[in-house]
């Protein structure tokens, strides 16, 4: 009988559910819901909300989907993994209900919170001990609430993050784990426990935190209510969790320190392994436990986030290109100009304040237009060179905290697509770039079944990674693509 896992990937925009066969590795089946993008409430500027019980419905749809395309019994379901929304926060009662809508991770009413924590707590203790700044974090969430909602605060019996509370719904065991707890600011790194320095500051109860379970390890077992929703079995243990981003790197393969697992779908992320306690004392970058970092063994994962990646590539298409031209047609436009686009160089921070810039928000400008000599071309060029030029920016913040960056591992998705794109991230980082055909909802589906023992490690679990593609920096252009990120980097 064939053993299959089931992996969830709770993103904001929707869940997906991928079935994969346990043997050979194959996802056998994949489904999102909704088919439109999830609503995110906003009552007021700055504010993102969603109801925690929504994901639960779009779980238990994407779930029928997947078991009737793939023609597997729920009894032959071994294992579930959970991928999540990181920094959200849900309140749940002493029967598991949510209290209010999640506040979730692109919610910025907690930025004041934060700042003053950082400032009061001190800058220096927070970097050494958590690592970051508190921060937009859900620790700074829960001390929006406790002020402004202080019925509802007296209310809460455990507070939980969005992957946390999908597993309380699979289970009815409230727990979480390490790698959550310092995503949220509530885990103190030297201490290796609960910070005392955040519950005391904000006075928060320890109490209202779940147990801790490991990432890789038994988290509860379906229960009888749930299975019947989902049309799986009772008892299929619940073995993996962890937000989006370290999931993502897992996905990937990437697990050793200076491995870097990078994406580029609107923003841009870049998530490298550090084997060290360490942080950026400029705090330009978020560091957290990776899902395989445990007492012995220090794994941190520190993220680099440019906002304005993609969204900078559409604009571009949309603005200049006229109508109707594809992604891949304006790659091949860009790459008619030449390295350097002949001196333009284009800015992608315009949308938002960016952290890697301690969080500046300069806007989005480009620098060196001559009217007599560019075109469209040396615009769409300029553009690509300055996304993957802000890329290059934030890891040489990695590397001055010891990472050593060799390898750069992405899905063959969105602006990975571009050849130019990645031949010239491989050439101004000096890094190979490896493109893979996985996904979130596969990686985590990967994840429970190194959690429930049916992979003897991270190394047999990922063995059928498909690998499509594998770019080298290309000696012949690495002086000139240098040129031109110092000429970009002085505009920073």
């Amino acid at each position: 009988m064939k053993k299959y896992l089931i992996g969830y990937d709770i993103g904001s925009s929707s869940v997906k559910a991928s079935l994969v066969e346990a043997e050979s590795g194959r996802c056998v089946a994949s489904a999102f819901y909704p088919k439109s993008e999830a609503p995110i409430m906003a009552q007021q500027p700055g504010w993102a909300e969603q109801d925690p019980n929504s994901w639960w419905q779009y779980l238990c749809e994407a779930t029928s989907d997947v078991m009737t395309a793939s023609g597997a019994h729920g009894s032959d379901v071994a294992a579930i993994g959970i991928s999540y929304q990181m920094h959200g926060l849900v309140c749940v009662d002493k029967n598991g209900a949510p209290l209010r809508p999640s506040i979730i991770w692109c919610d910025s009413r907690a930025v004041p919170y934060g700042q003053r924590a950082f400032e009061t707590i001190g800058e220096e203790r927070c970097l050494s001990h958590l690592l970051n700044s508190p921060g937009n974090f859900t620790a700074s969430k829960l001390a929006w609430v406790k002020e402004h909602e202080p019925a509802l605060f007296a209310q809460i019996d455990k507070i939980m993050l969005p992957g946390d509370y999908i597993a309380l719904r699979l289970t009815g065991e409230a727990c979480t784990t390490v790698s959550g707890l310092s995503e949220g600011m509530f885990w103190d790194f030297l201490e290796g426990c609960l910070s005392d320095d955040v519950m005391g500051y904000y006075g928060f109860d320890k109490s209202l935190i779940p147990s801790i379970r490991p990432t890789f390890a038994p988290q509860g077992e379906l229960t009888a209510s749930a299975a019947a929703q989902l049309g799986l079995a009772a008892g299929i243990p619940v073995t993996y969790r962890a937000g989006d981003q370290p999931n993502n790197a897992l996905s990937l393969g990437v697990f050793n320190p200076g491995e870097i697992a990078s994406t580029a779908g609107t923003s841009g992320v870049v998530y490298g392994v550090l084997g060290n306690v360490n942080y950026d004392p400029k705090s330009r970058v978020n560091t957290f436990a990776h899902v395989n970092h445990t007492d012995l063994q220090t794994r941190l994962g520190v993220l680099l986030c440019i906002n304005g990646t993609g969204i900078l590539n559409s604009w571009i298409r949309r603005n200049v290109l006229p109508g109707g031209v594809s992604y891949a047609e304006m790659n091949d436009i860009a790459a008619s100009a030449p390295i350097g686009a002949a001196g333009v160089s284009i800015l992608p921070f315009g949308n938002g304040a960016e952290r890697v810039l301690e969080n500046r928000a300069p806007g989005c400008s480009i620098h060196g237009v001559n009217f007599n000599t560019h075109t469209r071309a040396h615009l769409l060029r300029a553009a690509q060179e300055g996304i993957v030029f802000s890329f290059k920016y934030g890891i040489e913040v990695m590397e001055q905290m010891g990472m050593e960056v060799s390898k750069i591992h992405a899905g063959h998705a969105n602006m990975f697509l571009s050849p130019l794109f990645r031949h010239t991230l491989a050439n101004v980082t000096g890094a190979t770039i490896e493109l893979y055909d996985t996904d979130g909802s596969v990686g985590a589906a990967k994840g429970a079944g190194i959690g429930a023992g049916i992979y003897k490690d991270h190394t047999e679990a990922f063995a059928s990674l498909q690998k499509l593609a594998v770019v080298e920096p290309c000696a012949d252009e690495v002086e000139a693509t240098a040129e031109a990120y110092e000429r970009w980097k002085s505009f920073v």
